[in-house]
């Protein structure tokens, strides 16, 4: 019995811990300010056949973005990695199409989100965010240097 409440606590504890971490980094990610929540998804690639999709397309992942100079830095809030999952460079994003989510979507997402196509180095991907968040987004696209070459559909 005494063996089973060790464990119970040392189980306890741990939890306790992994919680902490994980708090702390969600505070360290947002410290230097100008954050938003941004979830990503990175869609299948449309095929010839639409009987046969093409692999590749996953789920929307929840998460946090940052800015950063001239680059959007993306940390899952689901992890305890403490460098960014995705970094997106100003000058090489294009904003392909804006749209509302679109069926299941609805309810993977928060509630007020928008989804925005985008293109980043060649790579399609799909992010998420408030109207708030949009509206910063955008500007900061927009407010890029002279001479970069911006797109915002």
């Amino acid at each position: 019995m005494v063996l089973a409440l060790e464990l119970l606590g040392t189980l306890l504890v741990l939890v306790a811990l992994g919680l902490f971490v994980f708090g702390l980094r969600r505070r360290l990610i947002q410290r230097p300010g100008g954050t938003f929540d941004c979830s990503l998804r990175v869609p299948a690639e449309p095929s010839a056949d639409p009987a046969t999709p093409l692999p590749g397309g996953k789920g929307w992942v929840y998460g946090v973005a940052r800015y950063s100079g001239d680059r959007i830095e993306w940390f899952r809030v689901f992890s305890y990695a403490p460098r960014p999952r995705r970094v997106l460079d100003r000058a090489a994003i294009e904003v392909v199409e804006r749209r509302t989510p679109q069926g299941e979507e609805e309810l993977a997402l928060l509630s007020d989100a928008v989804v925005l196509v985008c293109e980043h180095r060649g790579d399609r991907l799909e992010l998420a965010m408030s109207e708030d968040a949009l509206t910063g987004f955008l500007a900061w696209l927009e407010a890029a240097p002279p001479g970069q070459r911006v797109n915002v559909a």
